[in-house]
């Protein structure tokens, strides 16, 4: 190795540096798939419906998960191609769930939550409501942002799978009309 320094001739990297290589970047393809299912199956067991409005404890939650995964995503290889690959790795997953979610209705039903009635024809399910933590507040809020007075003006009532509540008025001219309200997150400082 000495003289070949000297005389300005490298060797070869032999066949076993490649393959060592390219098992750092399989691993790497490994651990952020496993990070990927890792999230999507703890998103889903927590309930967080309503990740389509976000906090500031969301936000932070999720800056730190993102922190806390990026090692057992890479591991040691903190190389631009080693991230580009945990990126790509992740945006090739997202893709394929997003095309499986859509065809097979087996696996939505599995991944997806699905919407629930809150209110039917003025009734209201208080079962559910304490079930999901919906307050009283938060659905007279959502009523008045609808127009509405009174849970007996309301045809249906869903919480969606976004975590939108979405409402039908039973009035005539609110019949073809759906309007969204989206849920508020309870921040640590509600729980005071």
């Amino acid at each position: 190795m000495v003289a070949a320094a000297r005389t300005g001739h490298c060797p070869k990297r032999p066949d076993s540096t490649k393959i060592l290589i390219m098992n750092s970047y399989l691993d790497i393809a490994l651990r952020s798939a496993a990070v990927y299912v890792f999230m999507l199956v703890a998103i889903r067991l927590s309930g967080k419906k309503e990740l389509s409005q976000l906090n500031a404890t969301d936000v932070v939650l999720i800056l730190l998960i993102s922190n806390a995964v990026q090692n057992a995503m890479v591991g040691p290889n903190t190389s631009l191609l080693g991230g580009i690959v945990a990126a790509a790795v992740l945006f090739l997953l997202n893709y394929i769930l997003k095309k499986w979610l859509f065809k097979n209705k087996r696996f939505r039903e599995l991944v997806n939550d699905k919407p629930q009635i809150l209110i039917h024809n003025g009734n209201l399910d208080f079962k559910l409501l304490g079930k999901l933590g919906i307050t009283n507040d938060e659905l007279h809020e959502s009523l008045r942002e609808h127009g509405l007075d009174h849970f007996k003006e309301v045809k249906l009532a869903m919480l969606e799978v976004d975590g939108n509540i979405s409402i039908i008025g039973k009035d005539e001219h609110m019949k073809n009309i759906q309007i969204k309200h989206k849920r508020k997150h309870k921040s640590l400082g509600d729980l005071n």
